[in-house]
């Protein structure tokens, strides 16, 4: 861990967030240096919860979607601990969360009332489909955005267009949703560097997975799915799924035509086609197929469970693997940040915070409280005891 300067290091961050999708975009703000500082109420947040995978009293995503950030625990039906939660927005330049559409009102805490507090917030409104629409109301998860999207559909379509729709492994509904959240707060903060203005931003997950999905376009231009393109104009690629002799799996794919002819050339046929490849690699271990393949210089992967992903030599030598220490988990390897900045360079600077263990920072030492009031919140419940 260094002190060297970082984008953001004079940015703070009230995260009102759970779950998936807001936790990965604070994170993300909070790896390039924010100060994000976690609100939850004393009892936990509903992220903290859970019946399996739990590490050190959370769950193992929680200890994934929440590095580097700070915590407090503060009760906002008490008014005390509105005021509280008032204060610290008053010192802050963003406020984040993904409550449903209604909550912060409900609170006294819509934009028009932040906007009030400090004039130049930025607020970033995350949720399901929007502030806006007829389904604004509508209850989400990533899976929900995933669906809406076309995204489950078409994953199913890949696998059999006659079959059921498959969802996507983990939660990329939420993820990728969060990420732009993150570049879309980076974004509001340079007009903010520009012109002073702070701005409300409305980020839905359904609107965010719509535009990942290309086969959205492809329909818009010719009222097809990718299915029926593909069968209406076969690819001239040899690639896919196979499984090896060993019984394990490789993900070939040469697509371009250059790609191809250095198929053909490695297997001496002009007629060399994807059933004659699938043939090979059954003949031969998944090792052996890969280690020809790279050695050609054509696309090819062994497919990896988690266990042979962390144990990967190439993401060893990119540091994508740090050792952290959580005061109740202990030591694990976490996942680092996952791009390489030659100046700026995130780190990780703590693991996953524990509830409530910045309340005295947040409320003597930022709010400038006394001891006897930060006691006697404690007393009155409305900050947690740490």
């Amino acid at each position: 861990m260094t002190d060297k300067a970082m984008p953001l290091d004079d940015i703070r961050v009230v995260d009102m967030t759970h779950v998936w999708f807001g936790p990965w975009c604070t994170m993300m703000l909070a790896y390039m240096g924010a100060e994000v500082i976690r609100v939850e109420p004393p009892w936990g947040g509903i992220d903290r919860l859970s019946q399996s995978g739990v590490f050190g009293g959370v769950p193992y995503t929680f200890h994934h979607l929440n590095l580097n950030k700070k915590d407090v625990t503060l009760n906002t039906k008490n008014e005390e601990g509105l005021e509280i939660l008032k204060e610290l927005i008053k010192k802050s330049d963003i406020v984040v969360q993904n409550m449903s559409v209604g909550a912060m009102e409900r609170m006294g805490l819509g934009y028009d009332v932040l906007k009030e507090l400090k004039p130049d917030i930025i607020y970033a409104a995350l949720s399901g489909f929007g502030q806006t629409g007829p389904y604004k109301d509508r209850k989400s998860y990533a899976m929900i955005a995933e669906a809406m999207s076309s995204h489950t559909r078409l994953t199913g379509d890949g696998v059999d267009p006659e079959g059921p729709p498959i969802e996507m492994a983990q939660a990329y509904g939420d993820i990728g949703p969060g990420t732009m959240a993150a570049f879309a707060i980076v974004s509001a903060l340079r007009h903010r560097d520009r012109t002073g203005e702070g701005q409300m931003l409305d980020l839905a997950q359904l609107d965010i997975m719509t535009s990942f999905n290309t086969a959205i376009t492809l329909w818009q231009l010719g009222q097809m799915t990718p299915e029926e393109m593909r069968k209406k104009s076969p690819g001239g690629g040899i690639g896919g799924l196979f499984k090896a002799k060993d019984g394990e799996w490789v993900r070939i794919g040469a697509y371009s035509p250059n790609a191809v002819d250095t198929m053909r050339k490695l297997f001496d046929d002009d007629e060399f086609n994807k059933e004659k490849l699938e043939k090979y690699v059954t003949e031969h271990t998944s090792k052996e197929v890969v280690d020809l393949l790279v050695e050609a210089r054509l696309p090819v992967a062994p497919i990896y469970q988690t266990k042979d992903t962390c144990a990967d030599p190439h993401l060893a030598a990119r540091e994508m693997f740090v050792e952290i220490e959580h005061p109740k988990a202990g030591k694990y390897k976490a996942i680092n940040f996952p791009f390489k900045m030659s100046k700026t360079q995130p780190e990780i600077q703590s693991p996953a915070p524990l509830l409530g263990q910045d309340n005295k920072y947040v409320i003597c030492d930022l709010l400038g409280k006394s001891e006897e009031f930060y006691e006697e919140l404690k007393k009155k419940g409305v900050i947690s005891w740490t």
